[in-house]
């Protein structure tokens, strides 16, 4: 198998996974330590090694909060479960799953997955358990998963890094993965893979950032297709939680957190311990989100995508049943009415139609949708006005999660179905978990091989259950008990906020 590779920095070696038949390298520098003078700053080249890397061990994750403390997290308890992982603002590495043979060659070409982590922009890391990629590069698929920076080591501005570079001022940690993405484009083909078949995909905030790469005109021709699960693409006409912060106001942001950090100016702040950052971080309790730079970010990723302003490839996106769900903040069929009026204009009539109901319980509980479902139906009819655009695909999670706690299908549960890693976790999964869960990490191998996640499941004769394009009539892929498209009625109350979101655009 394929234990050894030269990459453009150096020689690496890698490792048999749990299937000896993979190969598997970890923490591969893809930049330079984000440290000393280049906190704060774009991603840099890696620099050379000699000798031979021993790519053994996971790197350090990113700065952040230290995983697992709160066991009443359900995430603390499902995934950031390990306390004592090695955490260094020196995070900027990769990890590779391959099934390329010892003897491929170039000529190999194994489809790529790139994928980003969630967390909220604010956590998480590549070396949590449900990411292991071995299942899908079971399935041909080089699998690499890239870390980048979060939380303010990862989206702080400041007028001061403007001066410094008006180009690269902000967004340091999207800049990380177009790097991550950059670096296997150039080196991927020393692991059998295919420069020119690359996915990218993630889930949450790994998701957004999906999107946010989707809408970069810096990224054309760095991918060729797109995976987001449950991507912080909250479309809501309740409310909008989809928006990227100005650079005017990040930077004013960045300006307080300088005053709460103590220090005077830029090169003070470089100065510090990242250890006293993230402390402060973590109390100085503000959000560090995407920001509108004008240069990797342009505009609103919501107004990117609803203009059609994103590379047309193909797309598959979904949610889980049980995740970012948004209703009118009303307490009465009267306050409903005047809500409907102020939102909706001369189409409340309809709004209030489409609940079929006066009784304000019902009416709320009808009111009640998946916001992340209303965007991706929103982007995926607008780009139904796109000719010959590739195929996209959509699928709705509902699986029914074991467990004492009864969690439903939160966000985040279908990670472990995807990847096909149930076994890792602690709930007591059965076998038509298991039978769910292979499916699923078909479909996605389909779909990174060849944008469509059709085709037949492991015994290689029995095709699996047909997953229509969401221009073959608008359904969804339901992983429920098993996988179904999703034979129910159209929503009224879905198709009316569909149309409402695009007849602004």
């Amino acid at each position: 198998m394929l234990r050894k590779t030269k990459v453009e920095n150096g020689a690496v070696q890698g490792m048999a996974g749990a299937d000896p038949r993979i190969t598997v390298y970890k923490g591969i520098p893809f930049a330079a330590p984000p440290v000393g003078e280049l906190r704060w700053r774009a991603p840099q080249a890696a620099a050379n090694w000699e000798g031979e890397l021993k790519a053994f061990d996971f790197g350090p994750i990113a700065m952040q909060r230290i995983p697992g403390l709160d066991r009443n997290d359900v995430y603390a308890r499902e995934f950031y479960v390990d306390s004592d992982l090695p955490m260094s603002e020196d995070c900027l590495y990769l990890n590779v799953w391959t099934p390329a043979g010892s003897d491929y060659s170039s000529s190999e070409k194994l489809p790529v997955f790139i994928w980003y982590h969630g967390g909220a922009l604010q956590l998480g890391y590549t070396s949590e358990m449900e990411f292991n990629g071995e299942r899908l590069a079971r399935r041909g698929i080089v699998v690499v998963t890239a870390a980048y920076r979060v939380n303010s080591f990862g989206f702080l501005t400041h007028p001061e890094l403007k001066a410094e570079n008006p180009d690269q001022s902000a967004n340091f940690g999207h800049l990380d993965q177009k790097f991550a993405a950059e670096w296997v484009k150039k080196n991927i083909a020393a692991f059998g893979g295919d420069p020119n078949n690359i996915t990218i995909g993630g889930q949450s905030a790994g998701g957004s950032s999906t999107l946010t790469l989707l809408t970069s005109p810096l990224t054309k021709g760095l991918f060729h297709k797109a995976i987001v699960l449950s991507g912080n693409m909250v479309f809501s006409a309740y409310q909008d939680r989809m928006r990227s912060s100005s650079l005017q106001d990040a930077e004013k942001q960045g300006e307080e957190f300088f005053d709460y950090l103590g220090v005077k100016n830029l090169k003070e702040a470089r100065a510090l311990s990242a250890e006293f950052i993230r402390d402060k971080t973590a109390s100085f309790e503000r959000w560090w989100s995407t920001v509108v730079d004008g240069k990797l970010v342009v505009d609103n990723v919501k107004t990117r995508l609803l203009k059609n302003e994103h590379h047309h490839i193909p797309l598959m996106m979904g949610y889980t049943s049980n995740e970012f769900k948004v209703k009118p903040d009303v307490k009465s069929y009267v306050e409903l009415e005047a809500f409907a009026k102020e939102k909706f204009g001369e189409k409340a009539k309809d709004f209030l139609d489409a609940l079929g109901t006066k009784d304000i319980y019902h009416a709320l509980v009808a009111a009640e949708h998946c916001a992340i479902e209303l965007g991706i139906r929103t982007v995926y009819k607008n780009i139904a006005k796109v000719e010959n655009h590739p195929d996209s695909y959509m699928y709705m999670f509902d699986a029914p999660i074991p467990g004492k706690d009864n969690p439903g299908a939160f966000h985040s549960s279908d990670l472990w179905f995807f990847f096909e890693t149930l076994a890792l976790s602690w709930r007591p999964f059965t076998g038509a978990h298991y039978d769910l869960a292979r499916h699923m990490c078909n479909y996605w191998a389909n779909f990174m091989k060849s944008g469509n996640p059709n085709g037949m499941d492991q015994d290689g004769c029995t095709p699996l259950p047909q997953w229509k394009a969401y221009s073959e009539g608008g359904k969804a892929m339901l992983f429920k008990d098993k996988a179904a498209m999703d034979s129910s009625a159209p929503d009224k109350l879905m198709e009316f906020l569909v149309d409402m979101q695009v007849r602004f655009t």
